[in-house]
């Protein structure tokens, strides 16, 4: 498929998924600021979230509300993520960042941590829709 705004349209319409929607609102808002679409996933696929390249998860207190918004959608992420990799535990996947002293994801660092993982993942999984973006995935 080529990447095109009324394909990213298309996909947010198609999707029953409220995460892949609220990314597909990003990617949407962000078109006009990018010469080179392919570079809305890039930048935020090679500096992640915790660059602050996307706005409105910089702050615990807006990473936190995202967490707790699309919760339902970032732990079934997470389970898909950690079978295709054959994880068991948080910690094969996000290594030292993971607080283990919170494995209920309870605190603002882990819901944090899982929020950029969700917008990010699903960022990427987008973008495998798209022949031009799959070489920079």
């Amino acid at each position: 498929m080529k990447l095109t705004l009324s394909n990213i349209r298309k996909i947010k319409s198609e999707s029953d998924n409220k995460l892949t929607k609220r990314v597909c609102n990003y990617i949407i808002g962000k078109w006009h600021d990018y010469d080179d679409k392919i570079n809305i996933f890039k930048d935020v696929l090679y500096m992640g979230c915790v660059s602050g390249i996307v706005g409105e998860l910089i702050y615990y207190s807006d990473t936190v509300a995202f967490y707790k918004k699309y919760r339902n959608e970032i732990n079934d992420l997470l389970s898909e993520t950690m079978r295709s990799m054959g994880c068991f535990s948080f910690k094969d996947i996000f290594g030292k960042n993971f607080d283990d002293e919170d494995p209920l994801i309870i605190d603002a660092y882990n819901q944090n941590l899982l929020a950029w993982f969700g917008f990010e993942e699903t960022l990427r999984n987008i973008g495998y829709n798209f022949e031009q973006v799959q070489d920079y995935i």
